[in-house]
């Protein structure tokens, strides 16, 4: 499916994006693989990972859609993964995540059908099951909006977990304070389903290779392997990189501590009730 084939994705400098194009060149000889984002860095960070001819840079918005239209000229699979995906900043700027995650989703169908692309494949969240935040509303109507354009063209869905130690994450934030040399802090309140990179990956590629049109795909998830803590992954992070947790009553004592426990193997913690007002 993928080989000789010219590959988009949008939001393809994110975490997904840089997976996912680690899977195909390793699997697969497409014939381009697009990146596309409104990231100049990360684009640039990308093309000194990935050394391939047969990649490509395009920025741009999934907001422009005459942009969109130039992009996808001779596109044969689109990989749909732009969006706001931060509960906190999505809460607060409302408008924004519809103009990214429905109005942004809509034009980049309308110019996969425009430029005759075979098929879509829009990535969604666990969160538009249910939804009861603006990220989980948003792509259950961008999960709509996808579905209404399924008699033009081909498209299938992966709803994800979180994925663990994404860019921007909480957990991504861990490695952060370790470099920093800062404690850790974590809700101790709060509990999610994790799916690593590879898997979101390889969730994608069933999407694309198995998924009939209309069909959503999502991980089966057992609540006592993958539901976890974020405050029970800092202890397993932690111990992973050679320390114990010692768990702080208030952030001014962690801060002290940080300046003496790393010597004695321990890494001060601040494990609190999370603050979601907004």
């Amino acid at each position: 499916m993928f080989n000789n084939k010219n590959i988009l994705i949008t939001g393809g400098t994110g975490s997904f994006g840089k997976k996912y194009t680690e899977i195909l060149l390793k699997n697969y000889k497409p014939n381009k693989i697009i990146i596309y984002s409104r990231d100049e860095l990360k684009q640039y960070e990308m093309a000194q990972k990935f050394n391939d001819k047969c990649m490509r840079y395009f920025i741009g918005d999934v907001r422009d859609l005459d942009r969109l239209k130039k992009a996808m000229n001779r596109v044969d699979i689109v990989i749909h993964a732009a969006a706001l995906k931060h509960v906190p900043i999505a809460e607060y700027n409302p408008m924004e995540c519809i103009k990214t995650n429905i109005m942004g989703a809509q034009n980049v169908i309308d110019a996969s059908i425009e430029n005759g692309v075979k098929k879509v494949i829009a990535l969604s969240t666990d969160k538009a099951a249910n939804p009861v935040n603006m990220i989980g509303a948003s792509k259950r109507i961008m999960e709509m909006f996808v579905h209404r354009n399924s008699q033009q063209i081909k498209v299938s869905m992966a709803r994800f977990a979180n994925v663990a130690f994404s860019d921007g994450s909480l957990l991504h934030g861990f490695n952060q304070r370790i470099e920093k040399n800062q404690p850790i802090v974590a809700p101790n309140d709060i509990k999610r389903y994790f799916v690593t990179p590879k898997e979101s990956g390889e969730l994608c590629l069933m999407s694309c290779l198995l998924g009939k049109n209309r069909d959503i795909f999502f991980p089966k998830l057992s609540e006592a392997l993958h539901l976890m803590s974020f405050s029970d992954i800092a202890i397993k992070y932690l111990k992973d990189k050679g320390y114990e947790a010692y768990v702080c009553e208030t952030e001014d004592e962690a801060r002290e501590l940080i300046k003496s426990l790393p010597e004695q193997g321990k890494w001060p913690c601040l494990f609190t009730m999370s603050d979601t007002t907004g």
